[in-house]
């Protein structure tokens, strides 16, 4: 189960990836919300989660889709420093 959810992951990230080399910032905002959030979805149900956790991980996966196209499409990152401020920087 694991590798299968694996899997489905990985093939989406490279399918998004390949997707949005055209959009506007605003566009992979848009494409990595919706996307994040099918993701957790789909992962929700392959591991027969009930409708609290769907929704959890439909709105976990959102923020993180969000999250990763917005530093796709800036290429910065948000680093902590540890202290409770973070950096931004230069996506590696």
């Amino acid at each position: 189960m694991t590798r299968m959810i694996s899997m489905t992951l990985a093939a989406t990230t490279i399918v998004f990836a390949q997707g949005c080399e055209n959009l506007t910032p605003e566009q992979r905002t848009a494409v990595g919300l919706t996307g994040g959030a099918a993701a957790g979805l789909i992962t929700a149900d392959i591991l027969d989660a009930n409708n609290d956790w769907r929704v959890i991980a439909a709105l976990t996966g959102a923020a993180v889709g969000t999250i990763v196209a917005q530093n796709e499409a800036t290429q910065e990152c948000a680093y902590a420093r540890g202290d409770g401020t973070y950096v931004i920087a230069p996506c590696p």
